[in-house]
Formats: structure tokens, sequence, C-alpha cells
């Protein structure tokens, strides 16, 4: 028969035993909210780069599945889902310019690249919101007179007319010519010819969300929202692209120089490139 003191030591050794099993209980159970910790943290970042692959892959862009206008609707954005453009008549004159409200804030030309040709951002932050201003193209084949739209866009216009006093368009080419069914536009305004070159700055969209680009509409070219520099398109026939492109004008003459152009073609053959005869802006003359 136990003792006591027996009894007393056997009950203590029982209490440690069930105090050891509680600290490996607390200790197993803290590893497994660890775990789950880890887990749900990988989770969640796998989720974001999921959504960021989502959001940016060139995959989700449907102008993927535009057909034959694919490669020169990426070229100038990602826009998707291009509207059927309105009017039929192919000419200049029937083309209506869009209206919109002018920006509240000061146009704003922040520095971004290296410029393919030396020239200064715009010094006029607040340029006029009425009205219009001409632009005349003299190209080696013929003049083009462009209405530039202040109304529509006057950051736009503001700095099309900057880069023009500073003769930053002077002898450049019109380095891309599409004659797609549902694109047909003339591309302008890179020094380089490459398509890549700009004037070392950009500026924002100025958007309805309603745009046509209709026959004689010239808008700016862009790689994405708020990209705009230097390079411009002059629609030659009615295109569908989706409204993404700053409308900067349209042409009150010498659309038929440009569609003299388009008629001879893109050089090599094709519906996207260089156009057969090389096309020089050599110099370009602006209004008041």
């Amino acid at each position: 028969m136990a003792s006591n003191q027996q009894r007393r030591e056997a009950a203590k050794r029982k209490l440690q035993r069930q105090n050891q099993r509680r600290v490996q209980q607390a200790k197993a159970a803290h590893q497994r909210l660890m775990i789950v910790g880890v887990i749900a943290a990988v989770l969640v970042i796998a989720g974001g780069v999921w959504l960021i692959s989502s959001l940016f892959s060139p995959g989700n862009d449907t102008a993927a599945k535009s057909g034959g206008a694919t490669k020169a609707a990426n070229a100038y954005g990602t826009g998707t889902d291009a509207p059927t453009a309105t009017g039929q008549s192919g000419s200049a004159s029937d083309t209506a310019a869009p209206t919109s409200t002018a920006p509240a804030t000061e146009c704003s030309y922040p520095k971004g690249g290296t410029a393919a040709k030396p020239v200064k951002p715009p010094t006029d932050l607040n340029p006029p919101k009425t009205g219009t201003v001409d632009a005349t193209l003299t190209l080696n084949t013929g003049d083009v007179t462009i209405a530039l739209d202040r109304a529509n866009a006057p950051c736009a216009v503001g700095s099309f007319l900057s880069l023009a006093q500073q003769h930053y368009f002077d002898n450049t080419t019109c380095h891309r010519l599409t004659t797609a069914a549902s694109l047909k536009v003339l591309q302008c305004g890179d020094p380089t010819g490459t398509g890549t070159g700009g004037p070392g700055y950009s500026f924002a969209d100025e958007l309805t969300g309603k745009e046509k680009y209709t026959t004689g509409v010239v808008a700016m070219a862009n790689s994405g929202a708020d990209t705009n520099g230097s390079q411009f398109f002059i629609v030659y026939g009615d295109s569908q692209l989706s409204p993404n492109y700053t409308v900067l004008g349209k042409v009150s003459s010498g659309l038929n120089v440009v569609q003299a152009i388009a008629a001879k073609g893109v050089k090599g053959g094709g519906q996207d490139g260089a156009p057969a005869d090389p096309v020089t802006i050599e110099k370009v003359a602006v209004g008041s």
C-alpha cells in the first residue's frame, strides 16, 4: 500500500507530464498557425502576380482578335474593341470634328526618354482653347493642310505648333503606311524614321470616348495611355480604331496627296510598312 509521500510524488509526476503535454500542444498549434500564415502569404503573393500578369499580358488585348488591323492598331497603342467608323464618302469635308471640354488644368509636358532631334518642350502651358489654326505640311509629293482643333485638344495642338516652330518635323519621313480595309493611315512625326522616336517628353490624352477616325481625321499616335509625343497619323480612308487616340484636327486640303501616296502601296507589298515611294515632310508652316 502506497504511503502519502509516494502518492504525492506520483501526483506531482502526473502533473508534470500534463504540463509537458500542454506545452507541446501549444508549440504544435503555434507551428500550424505559422505554416498556415506562410501559405496564405504565398497565395496572396501568387494571386497578386497572377493579377498583374493578367492585367498587363499582351494576350489579353482583344485587338489580337481583330484580324488584319491587329498589327496596325497595336502600333498606335493598346486599344481594343475598335469601333466602326461612320461615313464612307472618303471626303475630308464630310468628316465632323469631334468636340470635347478643354482640360481644366494646365498642360503638362513631362520629360522622358531621349529626344530624336534637339527640341524643347512647349513653354505655353495655357494655350488657346478655342478655334482652329492651320498647319501646312509640305511633302515631297505635295502640300497637306491640317486644321488643328484647339477646342478639342489644346495641349496636343500646343505641342504640335511648338515642334513645328522649332523645325522638328523638317526633313523627316512618314515612315508608315497601312492599307488594310479597316485601317487606312499614313504615320509621320518621327525624325528617326523607325517609329520609336519622340521629342523627349510626353503629354496626356485629350479624349471624349466618342472619337471616330473617319476620312481626313489627324490623330496622335501613342504606345498607351498618356504617352503622346510627336508622332501622328493622317486617316485617308475610314478606319476602325478604339477611341484611344487624341484627335489633333482634320485635313482641310491636300487629302488627295495622301491618297495618292496610299495608292502606290506599301514597300515590298503587304498592308503595313514604309510607303512604296519615300515620303518626306520638307517643312511645316503654321498660322497664328
